[in-house]
């Protein structure tokens, strides 16, 4: 990685060991969890919670040679939580009529009964996904943690670090076709996950015209969402519609855009649907050599973070440490 790389990930976990956060890791099964949870508790960038059976980890931590010795390990059988984590899932779902019966099936579900122990205050934040489906892991989430007051729904945005910055692309894992309010939502929130790694929010609402050049209900979507958005976050700077070019490039943004305290200079980026912002985030990562941290999931009243099943130990590393910064929030 360069340097800039580098000092980004490693200002990134001492950020997060300044306070460490409680994270719950359902899938201790899996291998690269042990290898990562290791790094990470040897780097104190997050405190641990690890749900299995400690007979079963620590002869695999043995097998690894990994010391996971500072992690905690919760079983699924665990009475004690159960007791707790039961009536309080029939409190929060009993209108959808959850029982006592199916809470305690629902919980034998490592996601669901990760997500409980942030819901009774046993952790902090949760990262899943390296071995269960995306859904499989924001599901419960959705049901029990649900979103922030004022927001609408759950987006996914990715930390592009390039060698000399980083950019925030959203929606690029979660919406597949937002309206223009889920739109304008999602750029407010994004702003809010740029602030939060250390950036000031430029940002930009990305459609194939620029403010007035083109024509068409996609940039009026976008032109509608910009609205929207400036009234929902005045205080930040956010423009659109806008091209990629105008921007990020200044010259560009002269020509399209001059008026624009955004074109030429924005650093986030709000994609006009899934399929734009997917396919963008992972041209970029693959053709221009940029580390692409994330999704990192936006909108919930705590981080719950979703891996991806071919992620390598250091995107779970990276993964665990932005939902630790998450929740110190």
């Amino acid at each position: 990685m360069s340097d800039f790389k580098d000092t980004f990930v490693a200002d990134l976990t001492k950020k997060a060991a300044s306070a460490p956060k409680r994270i719950v890791l359902p899938e201790s099964e899996d291998e690269r969890i042990l290898k990562a949870g290791a790094q990470v508790l040897k780097d104190g960038s997050a405190e641990l919670i690890f749900i299995g059976e400690s007979s079963e980890i620590e002869t695999k931590a043995q097998e690894l040679d990994l010391d996971l010795s500072k992690a905690t390990v919760v079983s699924l059988n665990d009475e004690e939580r159960l007791g707790r984590y039961i009536p309080k899932l029939v409190e929060l779902r009993g209108h959808k009529g959850m029982t006592e019966e199916k809470a305690r099936e629902t919980l034998k579900d490592i996601s669901f009964f990760g997500t409980m122990m942030i819901v009774c205050g046993d952790a902090d934040g949760m990262v899943s996904g390296a071995a269960h489906t995306t859904a499989h892991t924001i599901r419960p989430a959705l049901q029990v943690i649900k979103t922030m007051p004022g927001v609408k729904l759950v987006s996914g945005a990715f930390l592009m670090v390039f060698n000399d910055h980083f950019d925030v692309y959203s929606d690029c894992a979660v919406t597949i076709a937002p309206d223009a309010e889920q739109l304008a939502d999602i750029a407010v929130v994004s702003a809010k996950t740029a602030a939060q790694f250390g950036l000031d929010p430029k940002v930009a609402m990305l459609s194939y015209s620029t403010i007035d050049s083109g024509t068409g209900p996609m940039v009026d979507l976008v032109k509608e969402a910009t609205s929207l958005a400036k009234a929902a976050a005045p205080d930040v700077a956010i423009d659109g519609p806008l091209q990629f070019d105008a921007a990020v490039v200044e010259s560009v943004a002269a020509k399209k855009a001059p008026e624009s305290s955004v074109a030429g200079a924005a650093n986030v980026f709000i994609f006009p649907d899934l399929n734009a912002g997917n396919i963008t985030y992972k041209a970029v990562q693959r053709t221009s050599g940029a580390l692409a941290i994330g999704p990192v999931l936006q909108g919930l009243n705590a981080p719950v973070n979703d891996l991806s099943r071919g992620a390598t130990i250091d995107d779970i590393i990276n993964t665990i440490v932005i939902t630790a910064i998450q929740a110190q929030s």
